[in-house]
């Protein structure tokens, strides 16, 4: 390959690196941004914060995302991100990215790149919440897929619900996540992907139990010790918020109690809820501030 060969590929080249962390033999965590209850972003936040570490590499959005406009969300221009992340005193990496609209398979390629070539990962943890018909007084379960059956059996020591049976419609395009899953099984990288259903009426804000089961099992499995007062504070906080809606709502208790009862709720009864509980926490949060 001559200079001008080299020098082509470069500009071509989508990875943009600002420093090599000094990682042994790290796990990488990946989360999606569209997702029920942001839950994938909140872990890798709540991960950076506790865990502190730095940002090291992107991916540049020009082939993979519509660039002809910018989402607008709460007054701020929102534009596509792929960014790597490394605590290199916790041997762990954690990618971040919007969903790529094109390229799936280039884009998960690039991804694989840099955790196998550059990082020399051990594992690969996709994060996500799954949006479900269930009351928030319900146990958070984290249900798992794995790559392999050997990478099954490696995590079966941990409290994971493994049997679970889904398969992608013959006119659906497959999860990103379980696409990743295939991308890591031919680089021969372990995987699995991570799943907590998430109550619909807190889909569209946070779920905080689910956010600690994740973490829960990510502290496990990596060693970190992470100390969880603080969140398990939050958590007690936002199960008094809700108590507070049920008790001054009856539309609200009455819903709920039906999906503890594990009774379906109409479209309208759905719908109120929602509404109901967003209108109750945006008051919360109003009478704080």
């Amino acid at each position: 390959m001559n200079s001008s060969e080299r020098e082509t590929k470069a500009e071509r080249e989508p990875l943009r690196f600002f420093s090599r962390p000094a990682l042994r033999s790290p796990v990488l965590v990946v989360a999606w941004s569209e997702d029920a209850g942001r839950l994938g972003p909140k872990v890798n936040d709540y991960l950076r914060r506790k865990l502190g570490g730095h940002t090291f590499c992107e991916i540049e959005p020009l082939e993979f995302f519509p660039m002809g406009g910018v989402a607008i969300e709460n007054d701020l221009a929102k534009f596509p991100a792929s960014w790597f992340y490394a605590s290199p005193e916790h041997d762990l990496v954690l990618f971040e990215s919007s969903p790529p609209s094109s390229d799936w398979y280039r884009f998960l390629s690039l991804v694989m790149d840099v955790a196998r070539d550059h990082c020399h990962v051990r594992e690969v943890h996709t994060v996500g919440g799954m949006v479900t018909i269930s009351a928030h007084t319900t146990p958070r379960q984290l249900v798992a897929a794995f790559s392999s059956t050997e990478v099954k059996r490696n995590l079966s020591s941990y409290d994971l619900v493994t049997t679970f049976d889904y398969e992608t419609a013959a006119s659906q395009r497959p999860t990103l996540s379980s696409y990743l899953l295939w991308v890591a099984k031919r680089r021969g990288i372990p995987a699995a992907s991570l799943w907590v259903p998430v109550p619909f009426y807190l889909a569209g804000g946070e779920d905080l139990k689910a956010e600690r089961r994740v973490l829960q099992f990510i502290d496990q499995r990596l060693e970190l010790g992470i100390d969880f007062r603080e969140l398990d504070q939050d958590i007690k906080r936002q199960n008094e918020e809700l108590a507070e809606a049920r008790a001054g709502s009856a539309h609200i208790e009455e819903c709920i109690a039906k999906l503890e009862s594990n009774q379906g709720l109409s479209e309208e009864e759905s719908l109120r809820l929602v509404e109901g509980i967003d209108d109750f926490i945006k008051r919360k949060r109003e009478q704080a501030s």
